[in-house]
């Protein structure tokens, strides 16, 4: 019995033991848990205060702003009546310098008008000398149409070289391109088979608009992609001889009703012209005399003609025409008038208007050899003989 009995108190002593180690990790985790608990509250509360204190400050930058704005307004209200007071001070200071200064103004403005008298009549001196003053005629009627040919796009520009020996017939179709079609002459170009009697000429730089000229054997056009660069290219040697920037051009459309023309160049018996609008003259149609040889500015002239419902202007003998038509197309006719050398009374020229046809214009062009005007409307190339007189 003893024996069996030993084992067993040895036994019921050990799990006594391990009962007492479980007791104490009991005891030890439930203290851990505690603690736990205890910090977890100690967040919780940290956080409830946080919460507390950024209401209390969103409501103090609120209250703040409230006030920010108010004080705004007092000051907008403070600076509008200083203004309100420095306008009427001003207005005293102007009446109180008329009033004691009235004569010695006046002697000052006449002055000036002298000397400004002065300078217009030298300058005139100087522009009829640039200007050959023999050029004495002008337009006073349009007298019939033929229309040469009917082919391309419904924007696009046709001419011939002015030159003396120059019988060559140029055709540039489109608004944007870079290949020219040159005709031996007038019959060639009539015929039906364009691209057979053609000579291609392709361009290193793409044009823009339909303002281009034709004179001495160079193309000149606007440079398409660009503000205000003339190119100017030879025709026959098939290189570019020059290039230029037109100040102030190009921001704006030369005709209302063609958008697509920010630079129209022109040939009368002077030489180059460029026809431009510009913001600062309120759309008013401005025109600069150019050096050929150079591409040297020579002079410019802000015209009294608008540039609203114009669709194509030609310079003639020292004189601006701009033809205007309706949105829709119509009768086009001639309504503003500008002679440079003020050798035109523009008041009694009637309004002139293009005969027999309804529709509108892309481009039209005074060829000063032929004293014909080469037009491009609705993609027919059409040629107007025109009537004059002595200026």
């Amino acid at each position: 019995l003893r024996f069996l009995l030993v084992p067993l108190l040895t036994s019921l002593m050990g799990a006594a033991q391990y009962l007492m180690q479980d007791a104490a990790l009991m005891n030890y985790m439930d203290r851990r848990l505690l603690s736990l608990e205890k910090r977890l509250e100690k967040c919780n509360q940290d956080i409830l205060d946080y919460v507390d204190e950024f209401r209390d400050f969103s409501k103090m930058v609120l209250s703040r702003l409230a006030g920010l704005n108010t004080y705004k307004a007092e000051v907008k209200s403070e600076v509008q009546n200083l203004l309100t007071r420095i306008e009427r001070a001003q207005r005293d200071i102007d009446y109180f310098g008329s009033v004691t200064d009235s004569n010695a103004c006046i002697e000052v403005h006449e002055d000036l008008m002298k000397q400004q008298l002065l300078e217009e009549a030298e300058e005139k001196k100087k522009l009829k000398l640039m200007l050959n003053a023999s050029c004495d005629h002008m337009l006073t009627g349009i007298k019939s149409l033929k229309i040469a040919k009917k082919t391309g796009d419904k924007h696009g520009s046709w001419m011939k070289d002015p030159g003396k020996k120059h019988t060559k017939i140029y055709l540039l179709n489109g608004s944007a391109n870079n290949v020219i079609l040159e005709f031996a002459n007038i019959m060639a170009f009539m015929e039906n088979n364009q691209t057979l009697n053609a000579r291609r000429v392709t361009l290193p730089f793409p044009w823009e608009g339909t303002g281009h000229v034709i004179y001495q054997g160079f193309l000149f056009y606007h440079r398409y992609g660009s503000l205000n660069e003339i190119i100017k290219f030879n025709i026959q040697r098939r290189k570019v001889a020059g290039q230029m920037l037109l100040p102030g051009a190009g921001r704006i459309p030369a005709y209302q009703l063609s958008p697509h023309t920010k630079l129209d160049l022109a040939i009368d018996e002077q030489g180059l012209w460029a026809i431009h609008a510009e913001p600062e003259t309120g759309g008013n149609i401005v025109i600069t005399k150019i050096d050929p040889t150079t591409l040297a500015v020579e002079h410019s002239w802000d015209t009294p003609c608008n540039s609203q419902d114009a669709e194509a202007a030609f310079m003639a003998c020292n004189t601006l025409y701009v033809v205007y038509n309706s949105p829709g197309g119509g009768t086009s006719r001639i309504r503003c008038v500008y002679d440079v050398l003020d050798a035109v009374n523009t008041y009694e020229i009637p309004a002139l208007h293009f005969p027999k046809r309804q529709g509108s214009h892309s481009t039209v062009h005074y060829n000063p050899k032929e004293k014909q005007l080469f037009a491009w409307g609705d993609g027919s190339q059409i040629i107007y003989k025109l009537h004059t007189e002595q200026k």
